[in-house]
């Protein structure tokens, strides 16, 4: 089972806007071996590369918004190659750019393009789902459809096995699925009661609730690894036979009661027992 695991920075945001450099160093002494960077909060590449040097902890990747690629593409690979992270993911598309949008072919030509320019300089692209991306189109799962337009050269997967479980399909058989095509998997918790998905299950991903807080208060909350309701003796093995060479914990919000660095900390324990 025992993959190296990191963590979305994105998890622990609210710590990492007051003291980024103290946040990166309190999740290496967590034992998080590697960093997944949602944004560099006003720090320049530079200062981040140093950083993690001093540190010891690995920039595996980072999560670029569409818009940002496509406004200046060579700007978002010299950063994140400065950095150096291996890796740059898509974290979603807005609603325009989806498959089933006016824009997909403009979106699919440019990611194509951008991959292209991603393996140049020995960077591989990957695409980060949320649950929205298992609506089936002409019978196909959305996911599926874009995989298989794209190839794997130019887009691999980051699964993120939370959505993958809310979105209908079977977590450890879904990563199989993408066997050599999954570097970087998404580990995260969840449970949900009741059998409607809420409404608001995310934000910041340019939907129409993106500025309303996610339904913490309801029937759906994230949880540490190990916490809710995936079956990790199940989904890590799965992991490794489908070729992943990075565990990366994200939890959206602290579940209830908790805080973001408790939840980081309750996470990698759990890994630190079952990921051996």
């Amino acid at each position: 089972m025992k993959l190296p695991v990191g963590i979305q920075f994105y998890s622990v945001r609210d710590e990492a806007q007051k003291d980024f450099r103290g946040t990166l160093q309190k999740i290496y002494d967590m034992g998080y071996e590697g960093v997944e960077f949602a944004g560099l909060y006003g720090n320049s590449p530079e200062s981040v590369r140093d950083m993690c040097r001093e540190i010891g902890i690995v920039p595996i990747s980072c999560h670029v918004s569409l818009d940002e690629m496509m406004a200046d593409p060579e700007k978002v690979i010299r950063d994140y190659q400065t950095i150096g992270c291996r890796y740059i993911a898509i974290p979603y598309l807005p609603e325009d750019r989806r498959y089933d949008a006016e824009k997909w072919p403009e979106t699919e030509e440019f990611i194509k393009k951008f991959g292209k320019m991603c393996n140049e300089k020995r960077i591989t692209l990957l695409y980060h789902n949320h649950d929205f991306e298992f609506k089936k189109i002409n019978g196909e799962v959305g996911l599926d459809y874009m995989y298989r337009v794209i190839d794997a050269e130019l887009l691999e997967t980051e699964l993120d096995l939370c959505w993958v479980n809310v979105g209908g399909e079977n977590p450890a058989e879904y990563v199989m699925k993408y066997s050599g095509r999954a570097p970087v998997v998404h580990i995260k918790d969840f449970e949900m009661k009741g059998k409607e998905k809420p409404k608001k299950l995310y934000n910041l991903i340019g939907t129409k609730n993106e500025n309303e807080k996610t339904d913490n208060g309801g029937d759906f909350q994230f949880k540490p690894i190990g916490y809710g309701v995936q079956d990790w003796e199940k989904i890590l093995p799965a992991c490794v036979k489908a070729g992943a060479e990075w565990y990366i914990v994200e939890q959206d919000e602290p579940d209830r009661g908790n805080t973001s660095l408790h939840a980081a900390e309750q996470s990698i324990e759990t890994l630190k027992k079952i990921n051996k």
